[in-house]
């Protein structure tokens, strides 16, 4: 079997790792492409060897060489994108940020559900490595019951002067804030799901040069947000990210009745119940984890595996809590999960 992917959005992660990936693997090919523009699209065909070029990504989906498409769009177009690909029979893998917002969600997960393609979100790329041993530990007992997690997502990429991003405009991003979403994801494959949610915000430049039109334009993302979650099994989960914090750092701590786990960039230290301090994970040979994703998709596709890191499912579950803070920033109170 082979399978012949379509790209329809082809930003930097696309570009860096979705098209290179996918040229790797045996049995796969990116037949098409189709960009922002002719300009853009055919640009990223001549880097790349790609042999065909839309301008409609519509004509992509529906186009009889095509197997599977591969989304690298702005979140805006998610959702449209996905539903019309699973009706033209297509398989789907769509960047992170699922979504605009949960109703949307809900309907890419409903429409999954009624067809037969596989349909996967970039997953969070966050501690990979150590991942598997670290969940092996959690369900053997050697952390106890968890207790507190600390998740930071801390990062200065955008000072005062720094053009408008679409991440900080809802309504190329919808709901979404930050990293706060695939944070979320993460902590899920540890800990579980969230039962209620506070949040509150800051937002420190409301105005930014929008790059297009070199006009002044509202910034209606936050910079800045906190987090206090209560998860299902009672543990309490609590994330600052921010992305005026310059030099600042990514990482998660865990603490549990028995033992504490911390990972940071490519490190992780634990302790178990009789240490005296962290020390660094010892990861079995063939055990380390990273990035996979195109692989995982490829094989999902042609070998019928199950997709791991992250099903539609996952993404509708970070998609509530997501919609649950921002309901918690609008009302400024405590919301519990699920919603209706």
């Amino acid at each position: 079997m082979s399978l012949r992917i379509g790209i329809v959005g082809a930003g930097a992660n696309t570009r860096l790792r979705h098209i290179p990936g996918f040229q790797k693997i045996n049995g796969v090919e990116v037949v098409a492409v189709c960009n922002r523009s002719h300009e853009s699209g055919q640009k990223v065909a001549d880097e790349f060897k790609i042999s065909r070029v839309f301008t409609d990504w519509k004509e992509l989906v529906h186009n009889k060489d095509v197997d599977a498409v591969c989304i690298g769009t702005w979140p805006y177009l998610h959702c449209p994108i996905v539903l019309e690909s699973l009706a033209a029979g297509k398989h789907v893998l769509t960047e992170a940020r699922m979504a605009m917002d949960l109703a949307e969600a809900r309907q890419m997960y409903t429409a999954s559900k009624k067809s037969d393609k596989v349909a996967m979100i970039v997953p969070a790329p966050f501690w990979l490595e150590s991942e598997a041993v670290l969940i092996e530990k959690i369900r053997e007992g050697f952390f106890g019951d968890l207790l507190e997690i600390q998740v930071r997502g801390l990062g200065g990429q955008y000072n005062p002067d720094t053009p408008l991003h679409w991440r900080q405009r809802r309504d190329l991003s919808g709901i979404n804030i930050m990293t706060l979403g695939i944070l979320n994801e993460t902590v899920r494959r540890y800990a579980g799901h969230d039962r209620s949610v506070v949040a509150q915000s800051g937002l420190f430049t409301p105005k930014r040069q929008d790059p297009e039109s070199g006009q002044l334009r509202q910034v209606d993302v936050p910079e800045s947000i906190g987090v206090v979650s209560r998860l299902e099994g009672g543990a309490t989960a609590v994330y600052h990210v921010s992305s005026v914090a310059r030099f600042g750092d990514s990482g998660m701590e865990v603490y549990g009745t028995k033992g504490t786990f911390k990972v940071s960039g490519d490190q992780c230290l634990v302790a178990g119940a009789n240490d005296q301090a962290l020390k660094p994970l010892e990861i079995p040979a063939g055990r380390k984890g990273g990035w996979r994703v195109e692989e995982e998709f490829a094989q999902a596709v042609l070998e019928g595996k199950p997709v791991t890191h992250t099903n539609f499912e996952d993404g509708v579950k970070y998609m509530e809590f997501t919609e649950a803070v921002n309901l918690s920033l609008r009302e400024g109170r405590k919301v519990e999960l699920p919603l209706g």
